[in-house]
């Protein structure tokens, strides 16, 4: 059976709230986490965004799982800013570290007040920030003239296995083009024979390394209650590329949301109150080939969620082959 991990959501939970939150799932059995990096929540509703790479620390320090982040390089951050982060913390916890870096969206990158380009742009400077971060990570000494500009850049403390670069790709379009220097691919629950066509154009492409899926659901004991806490939460954050990555505000999402129905949200999140239907529908997503699950309960308070699935579900997730 793939690894489970825990998906700890920085837009919906502050960070001290969230450490305890990640301790409590390892704690149930959880064998994995991952993050969120966000400036600003996709809606007020969620009404947090703390900053993941001093919390990444702290939560490195604090238990022993292995962490990931979805992050963007190139604006927000300069990728030999981004790699020196990344750098000191897998120096510091070897082998338990690895990013996943996307184009971004305007909601986060256009706080640095520059212009949002446009996907193709986005494209290249990506493709060149990881190259400068690669490099950083090899020891060079990094100058770079393109979409980025990079001066005389050195790592002076680097770690002894460079984190892992994956891609974060929904579309099969991203998953082909990202297998060129993705060290493996990580997406979202959509329908299975989307997810197949996005891993098969990923290998097909020559994509290597491991197939990561991040599950959005939301359960309670009782089936109104799921649906609510999905609708209020979730539905807008639900709204697919290319939209989601030209809005720039938690207002404009928060639009959307008002013309989002609970029966649509359904569509993007795994909502049941039946623990062993949950089961299933995570096997089954798993069993279509992917190493790593990370599970993403919507609401803001964990705790109930984390206590139900690691006594009731995680263990029959662990019996699947």
């Amino acid at each position: 059976m793939a690894l489970i991990g825990f998906h700890a959501s920085h837009e919906q939970a502050g960070p001290t709230q969230l450490l305890n939150d990640v301790r409590h799932a390892e704690a149930a059995g959880f064998q994995a986490a991952m993050c969120s990096d966000h400036f600003n929540p996709w809606t007020s509703a969620q009404g947090h965004s703390a900053y993941t790479w001093a919390w990444l620390g702290a939560a490195l320090a604090t238990t022993g799982l292995r962490f990931g982040t979805v992050t963007a390089p190139g604006q927000r951050y300069h990728p030999a800013i981004l790699a020196q982060a990344a750098a000191t913390l897998a120096t510091m916890y070897p082998g338990r570290l690895w990013m996943a870096a996307g184009t971004g969206e305007n909601l986060n990158e256009s706080v640095t007040g520059e212009p949002w380009p446009p996907k193709d742009v986005r494209s290249r400077r990506l493709a060149e920030s990881v190259d400068v971060m690669r490099r950083l990570f090899a020891g060079e000494r990094v100058t770079h003239r393109g979409t980025i500009h990079v001066e005389d850049a050195r790592l002076w403390d680097r770690p002894g296995e460079a984190p892992k670069i994956l891609a974060p790709a929904i579309s099969t379009e991203t998953a082909a083009w990202s297998a060129g220097w993705a060290e493996g691919l990580i997406t979202i629950n959509q329908p299975e024979e989307q997810l197949r066509k996005v891993i098969d154009a990923y290998r097909g492409a020559g994509g290597t390394g491991p197939l990561a899926l991040q599950v959005h659901l939301c359960w309670a004991p009782e089936e109104s209650e799921a649906e609510r806490i999905a609708h209020e939460q979730w539905a807008g954050s639900s709204v697919a590329p290319p939209v989601t990555w030209d809005l720039p505000t938690p207002e404009h999402f928060e639009a959307i949301a008002a013309r989002t129905s609970p029966q649509e949200v359904r569509g993007s999140v795994l909502v049941s109150s039946d623990l062993s239907e949950l089961t299933d529908r995570v096997a089954a997503l798993a069993a279509l080939g992917f190493d790593e699950v990370y599970l993403h309960h919507v609401g803001q308070e964990q705790t109930a969620f984390i206590d139900a699935f690691g006594d009731h579900v995680l263990p029959h997730l662990a019996e699947q082959p």
